[in-house]
């Protein structure tokens, strides 16, 4: 057993001292919330510190993950068809993969000429491989070509979409011109119910992607890119294939 003095009136902290050292605490607590913790983990940077830290682009990067596992998530949730003709269990489509080269080279193995997706599809008689031929078979079979281009800054994303119909497919290559961004390749149907995500392909600091790219359902099918550089990326879209329009939503 050991025997211990009681402290004296004048070794206690006053009351002044306790609200001094409260409040010296709060102060540290607040600072090193707003300096440390917020840019780390959320990417809210009100002083700027974090950024000169590399707190910043720590904190971009937690969110970015903890968004792709939500859209993961929500991946496995298929939505279904009532009877009168909604959405019903689909099943995924693909991005079939192609070599980096021309477009045409997906689908037309003859000859240097663009993607046709019409010749690829009519395949009851041959067509002469004449500009007018081809331009005829486009037509008929409602091939459209589009290209779009814009510069993204640092942080910024953007999203393009193609109104297709189901089965419809479209050829595309799109090129972060000397850059690389995150692109997520996903689809809506129209009046989506809800939480609803179909996915067919992403990526993360890729300097382009190309492909076929099929549509699952009637709806709006396309990308959407954001520059986690640090420097401005031009990035430029060229799809030809069975579309109504082509449109940047964001």
């Amino acid at each position: 057993m050991h025997n211990h003095n009681a402290p004296q009136n004048h070794e206690l902290p006053t009351a002044r001292q306790l609200v001094r050292s409260t409040l010296l605490a709060l102060v540290v607590a607040l600072v090193l919330l707003v300096t440390v913790v917020l840019p780390s983990e959320y990417a809210i940077d009100p002083t700027g510190v974090g950024r000169l830290l590399g707190l910043t682009e720590m904190g971009e990067i937690k969110q970015q993950l903890a968004e792709e596992a939500a859209a993961d998530a929500q991946a496995m949730v298929k939505p279904s068809l009532s009877a009168a003709g909604s959405l019903s269990t689909v099943a995924m489509a693909v991005v079939k993969p192609v070599a980096p080269q021309p477009i045409a080279a997906a689908v037309i193995a003859p000859g240097p000429q663009p993607l046709q997706l019409a010749q690829a599809k009519t395949v009851s008689q041959p067509v002469a491989a004449t500009p007018e031929a081809i331009a005829t078979t486009e037509a008929a079979a409602g091939i459209k070509k589009d290209q779009i281009s814009f510069t993204l800054t640092p942080g910024q994303g953007a999203e393009v979409k193609l109104e297709m119909k189901q089965g419809a497919m479209v050829g595309y290559r799109w090129s972060a011109n000397g850059g690389k961004l995150n692109y997520d390749t996903h689809g809506d149907p129209y009046n989506p119910p809800k939480g609803f995500y179909h996915g067919y392909g992403k990526g993360r600091f890729q300097p382009g992607d190309s492909g076929i790219l099929e549509a699952a359902f009637d709806g709006n099918h396309g990308w959407f890119w954001r520059n986690r550089t640090k420097d401005n990326v031009t990035l430029t879209l060229t799809v030809e294939g069975e579309f109504i329009k082509m449109k940047r939503v964001i």
